[in-house]
């Protein structure tokens, strides 16, 4: 099952600033990742840039969409960067998530949807086209050498 574990954002990631031992945490996230990806657990990981280089889509009806540039005023409503893990259960993702090498801050953890979950809401069809599609771009995707 795949999980993201969402950054949450902080003032001073929200100013695009790195603490003054940003060379020290850079390597200690290096050496997590590094963790990760030889146990076969990372899929996918990156830092957000602040609010302020983004826009939010709000959708008014079919077709209607207003544009808000950032930055976004709720902080602790904002992420700073992801993974994206594979593993056999919450408690396994839930064992990386603690080992994430932060003095503070905050990571949320949540499971996706996988296709099997909407057996009884979409058709078969659909579910296995779904499935098929994750399948094919996993297949595409650029393996990292433990």
């Amino acid at each position: 099952m795949r999980y993201l574990m969402i950054v949450k954002a902080t003032p001073m990631s929200e100013r695009g600033e790195f603490g003054p031992d940003a060379e020290k945490m850079f390597a200690e996230m290096n050496a997590f990742n590094n963790e990760m990806i030889a146990a076969g657990v990372m899929l996918d990981g990156a830092g957000l840039k602040p609010s302020s280089a983004g826009k939010r889509i709000r959708f008014e009806g079919r077709g209607k969409t207003i544009v808000t540039d950032g930055p976004f005023a709720e902080t602790k409503e904002l992420i700073a960067g992801y993974w994206l893990i594979e593993c056999k259960s919450m408690d396994e993702a839930l064992g990386w998530a603690r080992r994430i090498p932060f003095d503070d801050g905050e990571v949320e953890l949540r499971p996706f949807h996988e296709p099997e979950d909407f057996q009884g809401v979409a058709p078969d069809e659909v579910i296995a086209q779904e499935q098929a599609w994750r399948d094919e771009q996993a297949s595409k995707a650029a393996k990292t050498p433990a």
